[in-house]
């Protein structure tokens, strides 16, 4: 099969076997994956990954032990917990001190012909969700993530940094859970997606306001984001920190220790609000796909999702 490999910066295709399935696993044919910020940044060099990257993906299960599976069009949890311990006890597998993670950690990803998870891993994705717009169910549950980790009450006013592809899909699910978005970015042709949906949006000049929002979500992607959302955050209020830099990010915590504000950090979430809002229709995705490519031209896709401006890059098998 064909597999897309990161090694010291360079993208590459290589032909490997087919994976071996362990117990309690599914081999999965891929249907399409999509381009992260996250798989930039490890091809950057961030936790100095080599491998197979790749963990938004949509795929259909060619063997499994449960033959109720076989032919199943499926998208899958990124955390391969150990099922044993305290935290996976609690339901809280993601935080497992000794998972491994799809394309990330110690388990080869979803850039490749097939893949393995464990069937526990797995989700059925609905019919009314097409192919290329399941791939951003994962990405859509690290949005919903945030409505686990903080109370938001309806109307209350967000203001989300960030117009690439996760900030406009936070702005989104915080929308149709009824908060007051504020989507704040540089690219005004990225915001007009979120117009219309009826998020307000605003171009980011060079001052932002001020202790003005009770919750700011940093989605920029980058190590000013940070320094900026304390800047808008209100004393006692909440900063939700959703940017992953290769690096470290350096800031004066002065401003959040004196306005006592609450730092946040948010990764991955529960699958299950994110295939409702987007078998539903409340987060719209298509707008948000930029180009896509077969797995045997990664590195030409790899390039262009790096490209300034680009949204979501698609790899198909």
């Amino acid at each position: 099969m064909l597999a897309v490999h990161l090694k010291d910066g360079r993208v590459e295709v290589k032909r490997q076997p087919l994976p071996r399935v362990p117990t309690g696993f599914a081999r999965i044919r891929l249907l399409a994956a999509g381009i992260c910020s996250t798989d930039l940044e490890l091809q950057r060099g961030y936790y100095g990954f080599r491998g197979v990257p790749g963990h938004e993906f949509v795929g259909e299960v060619t063997e499994a032990e449960d033959a109720s599976w076989i032919g199943q069009r499926v998208a899958g949890e990124i955390n391969l917990a150990c099922r044993k311990c305290e935290w996976c006890a609690r339901g809280l597998g993601r935080h497992c001190p000794r998972r491994t993670v799809l394309g990330i950690v110690r388990h080869p990803g979803a850039f490749r012909e097939f893949l393995t998870l464990p069937l526990d891993n797995l989700h059925r994705v609905p019919a009314s969700i097409p192919t290329e717009h399941a791939v951003f169910i994962e990405p859509v549950t690290a949005a919903c993530e945030i409505l686990d980790q903080i109370k938001i009450p309806k109307q209350e006013r967000v203001a989300v940094l960030g117009d690439g592809k996760l900030g406009l899909l936070i702005a989104q699910v915080l929308h149709a859970h009824g908060a007051r978005v504020q989507l704040f970015g540089r690219h005004r042709e990225k915001l007009r997606i979120a117009d219309r949906v009826g998020i307000s949006t605003e171009l980011a000049g060079k001052k932002l306001p001020e202790r003005s929002f009770p919750i700011v979500v940093d989605a920029t992607g980058s190590a000013e984001g940070l320094r900026t959302a304390i800047s808008m955050c209100v004393p006692r209020g909440t900063v939700v920190m959703k940017s992953t830099v290769h690096g470290l990010v350096s800031i004066d915590t002065a401003p959040a220790i004196v306005n006592e504000i609450t730092l946040v950090g948010s990764r991955c979430g529960r699958f299950e609000p994110a295939l409702k809002l987007l078998a539903s229709g409340k987060v719209r995705v298509g707008d948000l796909i930029s180009e896509q490519f077969p797995l045997s031209r990664a590195p030409e896709a790899f390039a262009r999702a790096g490209t300034k401006g680009v949204l979501k890059v698609l790899l198909h098998a």
